[in-house]
């Protein structure tokens, strides 16, 4: 029994050797293994939105780093270097997050998210287009770090008219007065548009300024006199005179003009003044009755006779004024019995009788009536033609 109890403790000796070394072949293993499982993780530097972190990694690629790290991107992040990127040691991976923004094209919104830092670089990368004329807000250059909101009005043609001047441009105006003010258009209170202050801008429409005023504008015109016709029984009947020439008077008138463009469009009276007065024309008219004479009444009242050269006249001849000079209107009375003298030979005024015309007046004169010639007027030209030249005997009447 003593020997069976020393070879069980001198088994039990050596497993306990064996499970020693076991063991300590398993330490040293496990030890061996975590060293070299240790050595193949790199060191990464990670950067999302501007935060830093430093990691270790078994990642083959950005990609798996990414997954790895459970930090979820989408396409419109930015990522650099480029997910498919092979991971190196001391290595920087930089994530900048898409954010959120608001695009508004002449009134219609648009949310996007983007990486861009300009409003120009997120117009470009949202293929929104930009003229000369487009308004953007705030401006291209702006930073968007605090801004989420870019407005974008696109510029349309139209054809301005100011005062009849016609002009193109570019607007984007919303009314009629905003795109006034946007040309620096000035109004007055009378100038007028088409269409309409607040009517809504379109393209190619057509807006007009109207320059209205008022001016005064005075004006003179003539005012008409009228012939009087007073009777005179100390002239025969049949016979004129004119007591007095007429001459037309002046009057003044204020008138308020409107006009557009330059244009006049209305006159109306304001005020109206006499600055001269009219002076009417005076004629006598004869209302003495013609005596009737017998051959020896003729010789008793007969002052003086004596031969003259005569010629006749008629109130339509060329060089006819229609008054004669002793104030005798013979266009209007044609018929009237007139001679013209030289008054150093037969005094105007003077009754004669001539022969073959009958009892006459001698009340005019003539450029070439000089001496014993006299001229007696007829009602037409075709009479006076008819009369010719003649000698005939002239008597001068008391």
């Amino acid at each position: 029994m003593i020997v069976n109890a020393r070879n069980l403790l001198s088994r039990l000796e050596a497993s306990k050797k064996l499970v020693v070394k076991i063991t300590s072949a398993l330490i040293i293993s496990g030890s061996v293994g975590t060293v070299a499982y240790a050595g193949t993780t790199d060191k990464i530097v990670v950067e999302v939105d501007g935060k830093k972190q430093e990691i270790y990694t078994h990642a083959n690629t950005v990609s798996e780093l990414l997954q790895e790290e459970k930090i979820q991107v989408t396409e419109k992040d930015h990522i650099y270097p480029a997910p498919s990127t092979k991971i190196k040691g001391e290595m920087k991976v930089v994530v900048e997050k898409a954010k959120p923004f608001m695009i508004m094209v002449d009134g219609k919104e648009k949310q996007v998210q983007s990486t861009a830092k300009t409003v120009q670089d997120l117009l470009i990368e949202e293929h929104i287009e930009i003229s000369e004329h487009d308004k953007v807000y705030p401006s291209l250059h702006t930073n968007l770090e605090n801004n989420r909101k870019v407005i974008v009005q696109k510029a349309f043609p139209v054809t301005l008219y100011v005062g009849g001047q016609e002009q193109q441009v570019w607007s984007t105006s919303t009314t009629v007065a905003d795109f006034l003010k946007e040309q620096q258009v000035s109004l007055s209170e009378m100038d007028k548009t088409e269409p309409a202050l607040q009517e809504v801008m379109q393209k190619n429409m057509k807006v007009k300024v109207i320059r209205v005023e008022k001016v005064s504008d005075a004006v003179e015109e003539p005012i008409p006199f009228t012939e009087v016709r007073q009777e005179d029984s100390s002239l025969l009947k049949g016979t004129e005179k004119v007591i007095q020439e007429g001459i037309d008077g002046k009057k003044k008138k204020i008138f308020e003009v409107v006009k557009e463009n330059g244009n006049e469009v209305s006159r109306n009276l304001q005020k109206e003044e006499v600055v001269q007065e009219v002076k009417n024309r005076i004629v006598a008219v004869g209302t003495k009755q013609e005596e009737e004479h017998t051959s020896g009444d003729e010789e008793g009242v007969a002052v003086k006779e004596f031969y003259v050269q005569a010629t006749a006249y008629s109130p339509y001849c060329g060089g006819c004024e229609g008054v004669s000079a002793g104030g005798y209107n013979y266009k209007e009375n044609p018929n009237m019995k007139l001679i013209a003298v030289d008054p150093s030979v037969i005094a105007l005024g003077t009754r004669v009788w001539v022969e073959g015309y009958g009892y006459a007046v001698a009340g005019d004169t003539g450029g070439a009536i000089k001496g014993n010639r006299i001229d007696v007027l007829m009602p037409t030209e075709s009479q006076a033609e008819s009369w010719g030249r003649k000698q005939v005997k002239i008597k001068v009447l008391q």
